[in-house]
Order: structure tokens, then C-alpha cells, then sequence
């Protein structure tokens, strides 16, 4: 009740170009209050036992569990925001943040190509552009510029510390960030506080609250077009590498100044923010451990499924092996189903169909610079794909088929996931359909799917399985 007259959307607006951060710090003692309320009051509404109850008190137990629950969530997420953005914002001190714009035409486990990266700087809740680069500014590193875990190594290659372009092959975001954050020192000499991750499809939602931006090349940069502009077009329309980078900048540049501006509908923004942290388009890592675990268990530090998520979900992750822009041409539908299979435990079964929607002339209409050019051995057109399929922790990875037949695949272990990696190139207008299953012991309901980000996103779908493995 304290928090609803005070605590507005309009407080995270800057006000001659700075966040007011007094509020902020200001409601932090009752957000706590009312987040430690909401967390007791949902967790004794789990634990009651529904088995004694007339079916009158029953039903009342179904109406508030979830409405309860979801009030606790929501409040938990502004506590952990309330907590961590003064700090953020310079309100201790001056910050530096590296920011990484991941380019999905491009993918990469993490999103995509940190093609385009921007170096903000916060003081007293005003943000400024400090610097922009992009990862033609960066050279090949000879080692890793950081040790990698062997997990990674092994499975994504040292490549991970060695180029910037690479350094998001690995879904556990803290090492990418680390890397990159190391990287950008080795070459410009600072050391950021933290990094945060966004891709052009969040840029988009970000652009329905600002309303469209007019870019120095005439283009107009609005939330309906932002995907296709940035992603294909630029591409077709500014063959040089050079340009593409300098059209991105101006770009980034411009919506940047928009939001440091206040010129934006708040509520519409933390709406978009909101919306790109759930399809975990927004990653946020912060140097500061203590910072660093006001995140923890939330989607915003890393693409691996949560812990509350971990025993029951597949984490599916893509990397390019084309060297294009050919993800942009990548539909990738995810279905999953469950068997019960007497003692051998349950059976988690992920149906992925994965299509290239590029037109059937891909080669002669598409630049090269999109294409690849073949020079990864890939025909001008097609795209390779890397497809790594992260299972619950304590399964057991059985085979995988593409379209009916055994696919080759790798197996191997990331931390506490069954990692199993396979390789799929596709034709324009080409489909095909890949099945896995694993046996997981601890695994309780039906599994969900947490993937990389890609251009088109769809629902996870049912699939039917049976104890021999093989999806109907």
C-alpha cells in the first residue's frame, strides 16, 4: 500500500538526462518488506495439504495458490531491479558497462555475433555514450585471453577466448561476459564494471515505448521494422563490412539517445525490458559478486535453464558454422513429451524441425557477405548449423535420428548438464525433422524447452513418445 502511491513507472525516466535515484533507494526498505511477505505467505499456500479439505476450501486453495504466486514473482523481480539499479546507475560512484548488441542473423548459443558493442558510462543516474567499436576493432588473441574450462574448450573450442566474435558460443553468459570484459581491456585499456547483452528483436520492443527514430541515412527505425532492417537489409544494402558497422552505430547511437533522453513511455518500457528478459534477450553481468547474486535464479544471468527449470527442460543452443548472416533464414520448431518406462525411470523426448526459409535462388540473390561465399565449405544458400542439446542434470542422453536415421552426434558434460552436439545443414526451402531422448531419473513434469534467441520465436509444442525412443 506504501509502495502503490509512490513507487511509478515515471521514476525510471530521466529527468534532465539522469535517472532520480532518491526514490528509488527510498522504496527499497518496503519492497523488501512486501517481497518477504508475499514469498512466506505463497510458500504456506504450497505446503497445504489439499487431502482433508471439504471441496469448497479446495477450490479457494486453487485460486489463490496461483494468483499468489505470481504476485510473489512480480514483486520478487521489482526487489532484485530496486536493489540493483542504483548502484548501477552511479550512485556510488561513477561506472563503466560494456554493452554487446548479439546479432542473431549470425547465431551464436547466447544470441548471436557481438557484432556491435558500445562502451556506456553512469554517474548519479546519468548515463552517457562513452564509445563505440565492433569486433573488426579487436584482433585475433594467439591464447585465450582468460583460462577456459575444459567443458568449454572441449565442446565450443578455445576460438571462445580468443575472438570477440566468438566469445558467445557458450550459453553460461558470466563466461562470456568475463571474456569480453577481458578482451575490451586488452585493447582499450578499461576495465568495465559490468557487461549487458541485447539483440535487435529487444531493440524493437524497446522502440514500441520510444515511438520510431529517424537515422542520419533517412531511414526511419521503428518497432515493426527494426528486425528486418537490421538484420537483412542492412546487409544487401551495404555490402562493405565498414558500412554495415557504421549504419549499426548510428543506429544504436540513436535509440540510445532517445531513451537517455526521457523521450519514451515508461510503463511501455519496463514493459519491453521485461518482455526481452523472459525470452532472455536482455543478459546482465555484473563484476561486483555481491551485485552479481541479486540476479541469481533469474533468466537475466545466463541461457541455461533455471534451477527451478533445470530437471525438467532442454536447453537448445545454436551456433553458426556458415560464417553468414544466414540465421535470419532459420525457423526452428521445438516439440517435447514424456513416457513413464517401468524402472528405468521417465523418458524425456525434444522433437526440433528445423527449416531454411531462404528463397530457392538464395545463391544469386542474397550478397556474399550473407551467404558465406562457400568459404566454410558451405554451398552459397544453405546454412550449417552447431545444435548443442543440454539435458537435466542426472539424465542419461540416449541416440539421436534425424528424419528416421541415426545422426552423428557428440557427447559430452557442462557442469552439471548432459551436453550432446550435432551438426545440420540445410538447403533453401529444406526441412528436417531431429529426435532425442534421455532418461532422467529426478524429472517430475512435462519438460519445457529454454533456447537461444532467434529472429522468430514459436511455442514449445506437445510431442507423443514411447519407451523405444521414437517421437509419432
Amino acid at each position: 500500500m506504501n509502495l502503490a502511491g509512490s513507487l511509478r513507472p515515471e521514476l525510471f525516466k530521466p529527468v534532465d538526462g539522469a535517472v532520480p535515484l532518491q526514490p528509488i533507494v527510498d522504496a527499497q526498505e518496503d519492497v523488501r518488506k512486501a517481497d518477504d511477505a508475499l514469498e512466506g505467505a505463497a510458500e504456506r499456500v504450497r505446503t497445504i495439504d489439499q487431502g482433508p479439505l471439504i471441496s469448497q476450501v479446495r477450490g479457494a486453495v486453487d485460486q489463490l495458490r496461483p494468483v499468489l504466486t505470481e504476485t510473489a514473482d512480480t514483486v520478487d523481480a521489482a526487489r532484485r531491479a530496486i536493489d540493483l539499479m542504483p548502484a548501477m546507475l552511479g550512485a556510488e560512484g561513477p561506472r563503466t558497462y560494456l554493452v554487446m548488441f548479439q546479432n542473431p542473423a549470425e547465431p551464436r548459443a547466447s544470441g548471436g555475433n557481438p557484432g556491435a558493442l558500445a562502451l556506456i558510462g553512469t554517474d548519479s543516474g546519468r548515463i552517457s555514450l562513452l564509445q563505440q567499436a565492433s569486433t573488426a576493432d579487436f584482433p585475433r588473441f594467439p591464447e585465450p585471453v582468460l583460462p577456459l574450462p575444459v567443458e568449454t574448450a572441449g565442446i565450443y573450442g578455445n576460438i571462445t577466448g580468443r575472438f570477440m566474435q566468438d566469445v558467445t558460443l557458450t550459453p553460461r553468459f558470466q563466461q562470456t561476459a568475463q571474456l569480453a570484459s577481458e578482451m575490451w581491456l586488452q585493447r582499450f585499456g578499461t576495465r568495465v564494471d559490468g557487461v549487458l547483452s541485447i539483440d535487435p528483436i529487444a531493440l524493437g520492443y524497446l522502440l514500441d515505448a520510444t515511438g520510431p527514430i529517424d537515422l542520419p541515412t533517412g531511414d526511419q527505425l521503428t518497432g515493426k521494422n527494426a528486425s528486418a532492417l537490421l538484420l537483412s537489409e542492412v546487409y544487401n544494402r551495404y555490402p562493405s563490412p565498414v558500412d554495415q558497422d557504421a549504419f549499426f552505430a548510428a543506429a544504436s547511437g540513436a535509440v540510445f539517445d532517445r531513451v537517455a533522453s526521457g523521450s519514451f513511455d515508461p510503463a511501455k518500457l519496463i514493459g519491453a525490458l521485461a518482455k526481452a528478459g523472459t525470452e532472455r534477450r536482455v543478459l546482465i553481468w555484473n563484476a561486483a559478486e555481491a551485485e552479481q547474486a541479486v540476479l541469481e535464479g533469474t533468466t537475466l544471468t545466463d541461457l541455461l535453464p533455471t534451477a527451478e527449470q533445470a530437471h525438467d527442460a532442454f536447453g537448445v543452443y545454436v551456433n553458426d558454422a556458415t560464417g553468414s548472416k544466414m540465421g535470419y533464414y532459420l525457423d526452428l520448431q521445438a516439440a517435447t513429451g514424456v513416457a513413464t518406462c517401468g524402472a528405468s525411470g521417465r523418458l524425456l523426448g525434444l522433437q526440433l524441425t528445423l527449416t531454411n526459409t531462404a528463397p530457392l535462388d538464395a545463391a544469386s540473390t542474397l550478397s556474399d557477405y550473407v551467404t558465406g561465399r562457400g568459404d566454410h565449405g558451405v554451398t552459397p544458400g544453405n546454412f550449417r548449423f552447431n545444435i548443442a542439446v543440454y539435458a537435466p542434470p542426472g539424465s542419461m542422453p540416449g541416440g539421436v535420428q534425424r528424419d528416421g536415421v541415426d545422426l552423428p552426434s557428440q557427447l559430452a558434460t557442462d557442469g552439471e548438464f548432459p551436453v550432446t552436439q550435432f551438426k545440420i545443414e540445410l538447403a533453401p526451402g529444406e526441412s528436417t525433422t531431429v529426435d532425442l531422448g534421455v532418461t532422467a531419473y529426478d524429472a517430475s513434469g512435462a519438460p519445457e524447452v529454454v533456447a537461444t534467441p532467434k529472429v522468430h520465436l514459436s511455442e514449445t509444442q506437445q510431442a507423443s513418445i514411447n519407451c523405444e525412443f521414437a517421437l509419432q
